[in-house]
């Protein structure tokens, strides 16, 4: 007696090669109809409040880099993964919580967590580890809660002003300081909460991950630039007050108005140019590191 071997039918796939354009599409149209009231009073803040300006480059950045990584999308089999549609019901609650209670971060972070959730919903935990740097990106579009926003405008403030009076005193100018106000031979220089440095910090941090990820592909130099935009901003802005203590000596009129905001763009560019010495000084340490290894 011959046996006949049986054949056993193909197994399905449990997943699928390449971007389901339909539903990344659907899944879109719902967010931003969904949290369009959100979006848009986000967007009224970036537009009024300086230092947020910003805001308006973050989605635009994320979603190109997130578009240059559609190739690797394309060869990256597709996992949806139920808990992704739990994270994009949570967000919803979230965001509704947050809109009855007046609290604007709250629904503002529910976006970003809801798009983290169609992405693992969609693709899966492959797809998330593919687009995790432009995801993350997107918190930089979102302003920072008012109390923490208070606090460190006013340590920024204090740090400014103490910054100011050491480098104004070295360039040979008596200045007295109580609190957060400089009192010079000219007259009085209050450190508002505008020139605390709190603009420069949240710019530079975006544009030092941004510039990082095109310049670098190293993961840590993406933490390195960023930990170094904190004493970078934090020096640059005190230099902009000893700035404009000296030029207040000579005039007292380029204290105030397009002068002083100029004043600001002058010093950013130096806090841009001082990330890429850093950047490349890094960079040296890390190829003598290798070398020697």
């Amino acid at each position: 007696m011959v046996s006949v071997p049986t054949v056993k039918p193909p197994e399905k796939p449990t997943s699928k090669a390449g971007v389901c354009w339909p539903a990344v599409i659907w899944f879109c149209a719902l967010l931003i109809l969904c949290y369009a009231p959100i979006l848009w009073r986000m967007a009224q803040q970036w537009a009024s409040d300086a230092d947020m300006g910003h805001g308006f480059f973050v989605p635009v950045v994320a979603a190109f880099i997130a578009w240059q990584r559609r190739h690797k999308l394309l060869e990256t089999p597709r996992r949806p993964n139920i808990w992704g549609l739990v994270l994009v019901i949570f967000a919803g609650c979230e965001a509704l919580g947050g809109t009855l209670g007046a609290e604007l971060f709250t629904a503002r972070l529910a976006f970003v967590i809801a798009v983290f959730g169609v992405v693992l919903y969609l693709g899966g935990k492959e797809w998330v580890n593919i687009l995790l740097f432009p995801l993350l990106l997107l918190l930089f579009m979102i302003p920072i809660p008012q109390i923490i926003y208070a606090a460190l405008t006013l340590k920024l403030q204090l740090i400014a002003s103490a910054l100011g009076e050491t480098l104004i005193t070295w360039m040979g100018i008596p200045v007295f300081r109580t609190g957060n106000v400089l009192h010079l031979p000219s007259q009085d220089l209050d450190i508002a909460e505008a020139c605390s440095g709190i603009r420069s910090l949240l710019s530079l941090g975006f544009l030092s991950l941004v510039y990082a990820y095109f310049a670098d592909q190293r993961v840590w130099m993406r933490w390195a630039l960023l930990i170094a935009t904190v004493p970078i901003a934090i020096l640059a802005n005190g230099i902009r007050v000893a700035a404009t203590g000296l030029l207040s000596e000579i005039n007292t009129k380029l204290a105030h108005g397009p002068y002083h905001e100029l004043e600001g763009y002058i010093v950013f560019v130096v806090a841009l140019g001082a990330l890429l010495i850093v950047h490349r000084m890094l960079r040296g340490i890390g190829q003598k590191a290798q070398a020697r290894s």
